[in-house]
């Protein structure tokens, strides 16, 4: 396991042995202060630890710094171009700013950004993304994992060398070969706490399969102290993939397993959407705190496999043609019409619930 230092980004610690904290960012006009607060509140409930929060111009600050003071999640500013926004959201109350030196061009400006940072206390994120290096790193390195690597540690050294030691560092290419290789050759030449993910990964269909291949590749190598996966969906999306990655990786308590067939011409009832309650419904659950005292939950649609997989399971059901049997701990509990079937099942689950 890698030894990193420890940063505060408001309330979160951050390295230095603390949890894996999942990330996202809000969609909404960051002038709309209500609606980034209501946004920023449904992920705070579905397990998200930190927000970051666009800061496009100087017209969004009045929005931003009431996002900062009522936020329920530390906010990371999430600043481009322009130090004076990143000096600005230090000023609104932003536990963090996200800054990408390389489309600032002018290091005496981030490093101002850097003093300002060393002088309030705030934490700094240095982000190096494949698509917006230097002109003079890619000159010379190209895009690949050397030159994200060798961004990060110039960057790096601006601030410490200006006093700003809360620091995290994230290289992220669209590529997932080259954003493993270049956080595995940044966690072994640093100590800065690393925020995984993919950027640009795409559509949920093809950006959680990347997203959880180099996300997960990395964690199970005992790097990274912050992630994203960032999909091109609703941000709470972002937060259901993460935690799965987690639990997927022993960092967060797992959901139940749910086991489920894949469907054939025996299947008999609508199976799609009962696993789709289910998993809802667990989600849900989660988000309130919940502990679900289950192991394997199973959802099964037909008579060849379904009964065996139902009384293996810690709760289950079997369909048959527009009926089934809910089994508990391998035990028959009764036989239910198929629109009996799923509030019989997820009863079972709420029972099983203790607060965390």
């Amino acid at each position: 396991m890698r030894t990193t230092r420890q940063i505060m980004v408001g309330r979160v610690a951050v390295g230095g042995g603390a949890p894996v904290s999942i990330q996202s960012m809000t969609n909404t006009p960051t002038g709309d202060a209500d609606a980034a607060l209501a946004q920023i509140g449904r992920l705070a409930r579905l397990g998200c630890d930190i927000v970051r929060v666009a800061l496009p111009s100087s017209a969004e600050i009045d929005g931003f710094t009431r996002i900062c003071a009522e936020s329920p999640l530390p906010v990371v500013a999430d600043i481009h171009f322009d130090h004076r926004l990143a000096l600005a959201a230090m000023t609104a109350g932003a536990a963090c700013i996200r800054i990408n030196p390389g489309n600032m061009k002018d290091e005496d400006k981030v490093r101002q950004v850097a003093r300002a940072a060393a002088a309030s206390g705030c934490a700094v994120r240095i982000g190096v993304n494949g698509g917006s290096l230097a002109p003079a790193v890619r000159e010379r390195l190209g895009h690949g994992p050397a030159a994200l690597v060798e961004s990060a540690l110039e960057y790096a050294c601006w601030f410490e060398e200006e006093g700003c030691r809360a620091l995290k560092v994230s290289l992220k290419s669209s590529d997932v070969g080259v954003t493993v290789a270049a956080c595995r050759e940044f966690a072994a030449r640093s100590d800065l706490p690393l925020h995984l993910g993919v950027t640009e990964a795409g559509p949920v269909s093809c950006g959680l399969i990347k997203s959880a291949m180099g996300i997960g590749a990395l964690l199970l190598d005992g790097i990274g102290e912050t992630i994203r996966v960032s999909l091109t969906a609703p941000p709470e999306e972002e937060i259901i993939a993460g935690r799965r990655i987690l639990e997927a990786a022993g960092l967060r308590q797992a959901a139940p397993e749910i086991i489920s067939c894949p469907t054939c011409g025996r299947t008999g009832i609508g199976l799609f959407q009962m696993v789709e309650a289910v998993e809802k419904a667990i989600a849900d659950l989660q988000a309130q705190g919940l502990e679900i005292g289950l192991r394997k939950i199973a959802v099964m649609g037909c008579e060849v496999n379904g009964p065996g997989e139902a009384r293996d399971a810690d709760v289950g059901i079997a369909g048959g043609k527009g009926r089934g049997i809910l089994f508990r701990h391998g035990e028959k509990v009764r036989s239910l019409p198929e629109e009996d079937l799923l509030p019989a099942l997820l009863a079972e689950i709420r029972a099983s619930c203790s607060k965390n």
